[in-house]
């Protein structure tokens, strides 16, 4: 379950339906509506249970079982006591935290094997949705078309501030007022935050990441992609800081464990928080993306992995260190790859392009569409054009410029800087070194100089060589010069010179922050060039990114309004936004293209086909 539901808004993007009739059964449905919209459908097609079983706020319901795990994932309840299945990647982070070269449980696996025994995680929250509302009429009150974008956006959120504030219980709740259909409906969600959860369980990597990036985003995959945590509360089941007095949390639902297996036809549905999809978005933007940022970022991530990648294989301890950060690099890095391959196979953008024709013969019926509508695709087209060199900027300082760690390290003591130069009080700059000092020690931690030294050499080659030299930032531009284009002598002589490739040398500073030893950082390498990088992205970049983009939300919405209005047959869902949504559908073999196709579950047989010891993701 937890794969499709990593694979399905992928999937849907890539789909992008371009104007054709919606299949009820295809979309990320909200879940207050399926009563509306889906229920007779899933029932037809095997669901036994009613809408009011799967969201409800008079009962419990599947609903009380479905979280957000951390910043960006789904997690299930699958027991009383607070036990929660999530994905292998989505407990990544934490059991690398928790792993060490002595108890390597990213290799290892991890199992608790009493409540003692859970691992805390600082940080670490689960988030249940408590009740959801279509608040449209309260976010537009006082709206009209008459105000400007900035108006308009301005009594929004004034709208949205006051629904947060009556429905938050004095801060009991947190509360999102999200946008659907590009802001022409909102939604309010109200949540409860967990905060101490901890870690149960994890497989080996063999299993937990089998396959690696090469076999992520794909199918047939043969990953046991889980890991198990428990929510801990306070006696009275209410959110509480970590304690060893904290109980385990009892859910209103959990959801049943069944071992019966799945068969072709079964009814699947699938319960979560699909992250971004952009279902609507005309063909300009697309085809921007797909010709200009998209390879760039490929490219430059495939580079910095490649370096990555190398340093683990020579240490266990690099190993850990870089796990998570090489997963969060290639998860999207692997997606883009497929985002290109299948809108080459679909050939989306003609088909987009094929719509906005009808959809322009459409406007062009009728004066009172062409005054409302009549504008959208040449303003797109403008707009898209105007941005596009600064895009494709923004990729390189972001995927390249900021891809040594050293760099973001060194520009994070801006603020102690300032305090310094500014004659702060000795209390305020002291509390600012002490902040530094605890980010200092999660940083060295998953640290290794040599492998960001590398990092530095490659990427700020591959920024120099491919980004317009417009975009680049002054100090690259000396230091390319000063090296005569050795970019390996330039990162060595950095790091060399640099206080920020050295802890002991760093906790020195902070622990005596004086004028002397700020006006050394301020002549440090790596702390002038990611004030150079910040000053790119801030004052040449930025103002080119968002020239035009206060009418992408007018546009946005229009858009959006003039398709519902063209096609009053369709049944539109709303682009995901990171809510609560759910899709569902019939369990089937999958036909990628002419001549292939794959079973609908997989075997141990094809594990050992993968077997392969010399490769660490492969090995069984």
């Amino acid at each position: 379950m937890n794969t499709r539901k990593r694979l399905l808004p992928f999937l849907l993007a890539l789909a992008i339906m371009l104007g054709s009739s919606v299949k009820a059964d295809e979309g990320m449905w909200i879940p207050l509506l399926l009563k509306k919209y889906n229920i007779e459908d899933m029932q037809a097609k095997g669901f036994k249970l009613t809408a009011e079983d799967i969201y409800s706020i008079n009962q419990a319901c599947l609903k009380d079982a479905i979280v957000i795990f951390g910043g960006g994932c789904t997690g299930e309840l699958i027991s009383g006591e607070g036990l929660l299945i999530t994905n292998h990647h989505c407990g990544y982070g934490s059991i690398q935290r928790h792993s060490t070269v002595e108890n390597d449980y990213l290799t290892n696996g991890f199992w608790a094997m009493n409540r003692q025994e859970e691992l805390p995680n600082p940080g670490l929250r689960v988030t249940f949705l408590v009740r959801m509302e279509d608040v449209t009429e309260a976010v537009l009150e006082g709206v009209n078309d008459e105000l400007t974008p900035a108006e308009r956006q301005s009594i929004i959120s004034k709208n949205s501030r006051k629904l947060s504030n009556e429905n938050s219980d004095n801060n009991k709740y947190s509360v999102r007022v999200a946008p659907f259909f590009a802001g022409n409906q909102y939604f309010m969600y109200v949540y409860q935050n967990y905060r101490d959860v901890r870690l149960v369980g994890a497989p080996p990597s063999a299993i937990g990441k089998f396959g690696g990036e090469t076999d992520n985003w794909m199918w047939p995959r043969h990953t046991g992609d889980f890991s198990l945590f428990r929510i801990y509360a306070g006696k009275d089941n209410q959110p509480a800081d970590y304690s060893p007095d904290n109980v385990p949390y009892k859910p209103k639902k959990h959801l049943p464990i069944s071992l019966k297996g799945v068969n072709k036809g079964d009814f699947t549905m699938v319960f979560g928080y699909p992250g971004r999809t952009t279902e609507y978005m005309p063909s300009f933007r697309i085809e921007d993306q797909v010709n200009s940022t998209i390879p760039a970022m490929i490219d430059l991530r495939t580079k910095r992995l490649d370096v990555i990648m190398a340093a683990m294989e020579t240490s266990p301890k690099i190993r850990i260190q870089y796990s998570a950060k090489k997963s969060g690099i290639a998860n999207s890095w692997k997606k883009n790859q497929g985002i290109l391959k299948g809108l080459k196979r679909l050939d989306a953008i003609n088909k987009k392009k094929d719509f906005e024709r009808k959809f322009t013969t459409w406007v062009n019926q009728s004066p009172d569409r062409q005054k409302q509508y009549g504008h959208i695709l040449d303003r797109y087209a403008e707009i898209v054009s105007a941005q596009s060199k600064y895009a494709l900027a923004n990729t390189y300082a972001s995927e390249a410029g900021r891809a040594p760690e050293i760099i973001g390290f060194a520009g994070s003591f801006s603020s102690l800087v300032a305090a310094v130069n500014d004659k702060k009080e000795k209390q305020t700059i002291q509390d600012i070194a002490n902040r530094l000092k605890n980010s200092m020690t999660r940083f060295y931690k998953d640290y290794h100089a040599p492998t960001d030294q590398k990092i530095l050499a490659v990427m700020y080659r591959a920024w120099y060589d491919g980004a317009d030299p417009e975009f680049l930032p002054e100090e690259l531009k000396k230091v390319a010069q000063s090296f005569n284009g050795d970019f390996a002598a330039y990162a060595a002589s950095e790091f060399s010179k640099s206080v920020f490739a050295d802890p002991v040398r760093v906790e020195k500073l902070l622990n005596k922050p004086s004028l002397m030893a700020v006006k050394k950082v301020m002549k440090d390498p790596a702390y002038l060039m990611s004030q150079d990088l910040l000053t790119l992205l801030t004052v040449k970049i930025a103002p080119g990114l968002t020239a035009g983009r206060s009418e992408l939300p007018v546009l946005d919405r229009l858009y959006m309004r003039a398709q519902m209005e063209m096609q009053q047959d369709k049944v539109f869902y709303p682009d995901a936004n990171f809510t609560l949504r759910v899709t569902y559908g019939q369990v089937d073999n999958f036909l990628p293209r002419d001549g292939v196709k794959y079973k609908h579950y997989t075997t141990l047989e094809g594990i050992i086909e993968k077997d392969n010891p010399t490769i660490y993701d492969y090995r069984v």
